[in-house]
């Protein structure tokens, strides 16, 4: 498949707000992709590398190149160059990634170009494609919708399923199965306000604590025990403590979804970064466990030894869960079985609250009666916790790529010192609307005060009310803290800067 036809594909998705058009389109593409072009085709749609960082910077890719009169650039043969490019290491390393990038940008027309460019600097965003894709693969290859939809849940990704599916056909879906030791994508939450809202569209359901941890699954089979993360990363080398800890349990095969968490001395959770740091770390992990250990909290088990478990309602999988992991291994919990009784509605606000008190994120809500749908956000799991919001002020803004050229976009965070200057504290080009887009990029523009092709620094005026989920350490900005999961909730005209909140007021909300 030539990558023009990709680029002009994903032209055509990022135009379109339509579930049923971007569907056809991908459809359409897919047809035409032999299955050494599906583990390609898909990540780069979703404006995702295959090979992660390739340590291409800015500098080389604002170095103009003259485009290709005619597309001669397959996928495949883009991808092998983008991997050659990336595996260059060493003395030299930086000038000769830089003299084949330009190589092969002046093999590209000037749509393939655009495309590459974006692909690079991550501004290849298009909405949430992977259930779209999913769709679209099974009208491509004539299978039922719900089979293909399984299928990519028990594989854990679309592109194995893909390839098997336009190289086999249909009866390729029946080869994937639920399989210890082959983890599956996770099941998700839609959000909520409030616990009672989540009550009063769920009906039975039970409220568990949301740990403020890294989400796991853990495969055991006899002696062998697999940690993978959300991502389904295997981590279990780093994380010897959750094998050691699953080990006792009475079960020889089982596949259980649950949390990795860091515990202070007090039973509170350790902040965010310490647990993602140990996970993430693979050095010393003797000595790191000994720093920081992590301890498993489970709330889901989806197979135990041979029975597949994931279409059986909630309530039937947690007793089954509650047969294989001891209570201390298990989220708390509090269950609403009739969402008119009042006394019941009032324990699952109090056990909120509590949870709360206790350092916790907030609770997830579980309609008792739902099944797992793995790799779904799926509308019976509804999570709730309290939003944190901060008046800061924009110090200066990115110039975005793909569908958002010519936009000023990644806004950089300030948070007021006492002398009246700010400090960066991160940040974001989540929230933003094109219409916000459109009124920023004028705004900035006329408060410009440097533009150096890539950031526009501004005169601090224009004041962001900014929507986060936590505080976590960093080194990188001055303040000693950046936000976690920044989007921008709207401008905020009516203050000035001197009205944004201070360095003081962030740190005084850090835990």
């Amino acid at each position: 498949m030539l990558l023009a036809r990709l680029a002009h594909v994903s032209l055509e998705v990022a135009a379109t707000s339509a579930r049923t058009r971007k569907t056809a389109l991908l459809a359409g593409l897919f047809r035409e992709a032999g299955p050494d072009d599906v583990p390609v085709v898909i990540p780069y749609l979703a404006g995702r590398l295959p090979q992660g960082r390739l340590g291409i910077g800015w500098s080389t890719l604002r170095v103009p190149v003259t485009p290709a009169d005619a597309p001669t650039l397959t996928v495949v043969e883009t991808d092998a160059e983008l991997t050659a490019i990336g595996s260059l290491k060493g003395p030299g390393s930086q000038a000769a990634r830089k003299e084949r990038l330009v190589r092969l940008l002046g093999s590209a027309t000037a749509d393939e170009q655009y495309f590459l460019r974006g692909l690079l600097t991550g501004e290849v965003r298009q909405g949430a494609l992977d259930a779209v894709a999913v769709d679209a693969l099974a009208d491509a290859a004539g299978a039922p919708h719900a089979e293909v939809r399984r299928a990519v849940m028990l594989a854990g990704a679309l592109s194995p399923v893909a390839r098997a599916l336009l190289a086999q056909g249909p009866g390729a879906l029946a080869s994937f199965r639920l399989t210890v030791g082959r983890p599956v994508q996770p099941m998700l939450a839609h959000t909520a306000r409030s616990v009672t809202e989540a009550i009063d569209r769920l009906g039975p359901c039970v409220v568990e604590e949301k740990l403020d941890g890294i989400r796991v699954q853990v495969h055991r089979d006899a002696d062998r025990v697999h940690v993978y993360t959300r991502t389904l990363d295997d981590i279990s080398a780093r994380v010897p403590e959750l094998a050691e800890a699953v080990s006792s349990l009475p079960a020889g095969r089982f596949i259980l979804d649950g949390e990795a968490i860091a515990l202070g001395a007090d039973g509170r959770p350790r902040p965010f970064q310490e647990t993602a740091g140990r996970l993430g770390s693979r050095r010393d992990v003797a000595g790191a466990a000994d720093a920081v250990p992590v301890v498993p909290v489970f709330f889901d088990v989806l197979s135990v030894d041979g029975r597949e478990l994931l279409d059986l309602p909630l309530a039937e999988r947690h007793r089954e869960l509650a047969a294989l992991v001891p209570e201390p291994m298990r989220v708390r919990r509090v269950v609403v079985e009739d969402p008119a009784d009042a006394s019941q509605r009032e324990a699952a606000v109090a056990f909120s609250e509590t949870t709360l008190t206790r350092g916790h994120e907030g609770v997830v809500v579980k309609g008792t009666a739902a099944a797992y749908s793995a790799g779904r956000r799926g509308a019976t799991w509804l999570k709730v916790k309290p939003v944190h919001t901060l008046d800061l002020v924009v110090l200066a803004a990115e110039w975005g790529h793909g569908r958002r050229t010519g936009k000023l976009s990644n806004l950089h965070l300030g948070a007021r010192r006492e002398d009246g200057t700010f400090a960066m504290l991160g940040k974001t080009f989540k929230g933003l609307t094109d219409t916000m887009l459109a009124w920023q990029t004028e705004r900035l523009r006329e408060l410009s005060t440097g533009d150096d092709g890539h950031v526009v620094t501004v005169s601090p005026e224009l004041v962001v009310e900014i929507a986060y989920d936590g505080l976590q350490s960093s080194t990188r900005y001055p303040a000693g803290v950046t936000l976690r999961f920044a989007r921008v909730l709207r401008y905020r005209e009516d203050k000035r800067p001197e009205d944004a909140d201070t360095v003081d007021t962030v740190l005084s909300r850090r835990t």
